[in-house]
């Protein structure tokens, strides 16, 4: 199988993403030192935060829009509401003009629309593949998301400062772009029934009674909501790393000088360590996405998720205690193997979880995962202050595993009913 087999939709989405978090990746990492050196660090930490709680919220909207209108609609509308938000956002960080408040209310524009497009998004790739394609599907939109980030960081670690205006005007081409290929070449997926798509998703009290009981079949069922715990959990022990363990390293990790031959020699700290792990994980996740997509292509799907998962825990939990060099290396190696073989087939079983007319609510739901776990990662740095690191390992471990024994739960009964994949066979003809 191979990337021009994909259904065109897969095609311009994977390419577009790829183009935005590259050039995004520039800016939106370092826009907390612009938005702390204009305004202050307390108020940007709430302007951030507030930037995040948009999405979220208009991620439910976008949600609901999209089994209503179709994908295309919803994406095509947020998109242009982005192009707009980029445009002026470029204005603001021009030659002729230099407003840090002006920028934060586009940067709140922009979450808004990335709320309303993500959701229908991701129920598009669904409606669009098969079965038999997904895992693929996913495990390269997955490298190309990471490589787009490897890059953009560091570009925009080496470009932001001095050239911010030139990134702005590459990020709004970028986005004019993803809007010509979302109205022109990109086909629409889902069409509604004629009652869903006549309602008017903007009548006030009435719409947000319609929300609400649509996202109440959302989360009534069980099997989704238990999945969705199963996923919180497992990936709990993954936003550790930039918090608990970035602090734990940063008090415990011994600093040791590395020569090489004598060329060269470096002092270790604990946050150099903590870097040089994150850019293992980084490189390895680029390197290795595609030769293990092609070892898994025959495995069974559910094996090869418990095996992922598995690999993911014990390499996490071991990074969680350990203070040696060589052992936390030769861990972020199993905790970034196990990540990629775990998360393009989790992403498959949600697929066959998620119900055909309602593809854009559940994922918009199932977006909450990652927000749960960050929380839960921020978290652990008030448990790290209380517990010693040998029980937080312990803690997160069995934290883990209950969610793979969640997720195992949840996969035996779907495999036992068969879920059918009619809906999204015929799409993707």
């Amino acid at each position: 199988m191979s990337l021009f087999e994909l259904h065109p939709n897969i095609r311009i989405r994977i390419v577009t993403s790829f183009l935005t978090k590259l050039v995004g990746n520039m800016i939106f990492p370092f826009m907390a030192i612009y938005f702390s050196a204009k305004m202050g660090l307390a108020l940007t930490g709430f302007l951030l935060s507030l930037t995040l709680l948009t999405q979220i919220l208009l991620g439910f909207y976008g949600g609901y829009l999209a089994d209503r209108w179709g994908r295309k609609k919803v994406m095509v509308y947020g998109q242009s509401v982005q192009c707009a938000a980029f445009l002026i956002m470029t204005l603001a960080n021009s030659p002729w003009l230099d407003s840090a408040w002006l920028t934060f209310a586009m940067m709140l524009l922009q979450s808004a629309s990335n709320g309303l497009i993500s959701p229908a998004a991701d129920a598009m790739l669904i409606d669009v593949s098969t079965a038999e394609n997904r895992t693929f599907m996913y495990s390269i939109n997955y490298w190309a998301s990471n490589l787009s980030i490897a890059i953009g960081s560091v570009l925009g670690g080496l470009l932001f400062a001095t050239h911010r205006f030139e990134l702005f005007i590459a990020l709004t081409l970028v986005s004019l772009f993803t809007l010509y290929m979302m109205s022109v070449r990109m086909q629409e997926s889902y069409f509604p029934q004629k009652d869903r798509a006549q309602r008017t998703p903007f009548a006030g009290a009435n719409v947000l009674v319609d929300v609400i009981k649509s996202y109440k079949q959302v989360i009534t069922d069980r099997r989704f909501l238990l999945y969705s715990l199963g996923g919180l959990f497992i990936f709990s022990l993954e936003f550790q790393t930039a918090n608990y363990v970035a602090v734990r390293l940063s008090h415990e990790f011994p600093s040791q000088s590395i020569s090489l031959f004598d060329w060269f020699a470096v002092e270790l700290t604990g946050l150099k360590m903590f870097s040089l792990i994150q850019l293992e994980n980084t490189l390895l996740v680029v390197l290795l996405s595609l030769f293990i997509t092609r070892l898994i292509r025959h495995a069974r799907e559910a094996s090869a998720m418990y095996v992922g998962g598995l690999l993911y825990i014990v390499g996490y939990t071991v990074i969680l205690y350990s203070n040696s060099l060589f052992l936390l290396m030769a861990a972020m190696l199993i905790a970034t193997w196990g990540e990629l073989i775990h998360i393009p087939t989790r992403q498959t079983f949600l697929a066959r979880i998620v119900r055909d007319d309602a593809r854009s609510s559940y994922m918009a739901v199932n977006g909450l995962v990652f927000q749960g776990a960050r929380i839960i990662g921020t978290a652990g740095i008030t448990l790290g202050a209380i517990f010693p690191s040998y029980l937080m390992a312990l803690l997160f471990f069995l934290l883990g595993v209950t969610g793979m024994l969640i997720v195992r739960h949840v996969v035996s009964q779907l495999e036992q009913t068969h879920v059918p994949m009619t809906h999204a066979k015929e799409a993707a003809r």
